[in-house]
């Protein structure tokens, strides 16, 4: 039983990271962009925190707790949201491709984050000696009240209150995008911009909103990485680009829809850590069962393509740039 409960919590933790680069991403594809940057803003998102907080906790001799959250919430959401308005420009404005600007936003974002963790952890005497043990302890503080009622107060609420802010904004997204009319504006131009822009629909406008709140989203799963799952320090060993492109995986089996990204981010979680708990395995096995999420997002990616039910298909424009010219 204390297996099952240790893999459930993992799982959750775990998932809340992809979660919301998911969501985040789901939003962006949804106005028509492929945004491959989410691996490097999930990395802005992270370091931007991490340093604000850093240089905050070590300037005064008693940290707040709720500064030190403003803080890194503050940073990680100026410096994703700036990072979706640069890909917002080269590729909208100017038309640059989507998939070469993802990338090398990849690039940009994790090369530009381990040269600042380096840099902090020179700072504070080695690898894992950075101190923002303010912040990450409330990232962390769970409701004792709660998290002390047996198996479901282990199961439910022994986590940091970003794993229920991203199940809000995932229930949120989806209300916006299939309940509003903002969030039908943008599916439209996702699905084909020249017939919104004949309707009167701002498409530029649309477009750009799109990737730089999904943006925004996905660099708070880079905070949370840092903040809650590592507790406030910074490691330059490329786990959050691989858990930015689980993240993009989770868009495809999710049917780019937020509310299956809730579910699915937990099930990707217990699928990448079931080799822990599971005794006898070698090294080879465990590799194999990582893989897993990667396995059902193509079984599933296959099974939707041949059904070609229109529901679980991107948005038709998704990759391709607009000429209003062209209309």
């Amino acid at each position: 039983m204390d297996s099952i409960i240790s893999l459930i919590q993992a799982a959750i933790v775990f998932g809340t990271v992809i979660m919301l680069g998911a969501v985040g991403e789901s939003l962006t594809e949804k106005s028509g962009s492929l945004n491959l940057g989410v691996p490097g803003i999930m990395y802005l998102g992270g370091i931007a925190g991490l340093v604000g907080v850093f240089f905050y906790e070590n300037a005064v001799s008693e940290p707040n707790s709720i500064a030190c959250v403003v803080i890194a919430l503050a940073c990680a959401l100026a410096a994703s949201f700036l990072a979706g308005l640069i890909y917002s420009f080269l590729t909208i404005t100017l038309r640059a491709n989507q998939n070469v600007t993802g990338l090398t936003l990849t690039i940009f974002g994790s090369g530009v984050a381990n040269f600042f963790g380096g840099s902090l952890n020179k700072l504070s005497g080695g690898i894992g000696q950075v101190s923002v043990s303010t912040t990450s302890s409330a990232f962390r503080a769970t409701v004792p009240a709660l998290s002390n009622l047996g198996v479901a107060g282990k199961i439910f609420f022994s986590y940091g209150f970003m794993v229920y802010a991203a199940i809000a904004i995932g229930v949120l997204s989806q209300i916006f995008l299939s309940k509003t009319r903002a969030g039908l504006n943008l599916r439209a131009v996702g699905e084909n911009p020249a017939t919104a822009d004949a309707t009167g629909i701002n498409v530029i406008k649309y477009k750009y909103l799109g990737v730089c709140f999904g943006a925004a989203i996905s660099g708070l799963g880079g905070l949370y990485y840092v903040m809650d799952y590592t507790k406030g320090t910074w490691s330059n060993d490329c786990t959050i680009e691989s858990l930015g492109w689980l993240a993009l995986a989770l868009v495809i089996f999710s049917a780019w829809k937020p509310k299956k990204v809730i579910w699915g981010s937990y099930l990707f979680g217990i699928l990448y850590w079931m080799y822990f708990y599971i005794s006898g395995l070698n090294r080879s096995s465990q590799e194999l069962f990582k893989m897993l999420p990667y396995l059902v997002t193509i079984v599933v990616l296959i099974i939707s393509s041949l059904h070609k039910n229109k529901e679980n298909q991107p948005p038709q424009s998704l990759g391709l740039a607009y000429f209003r010219e062209e209309r």
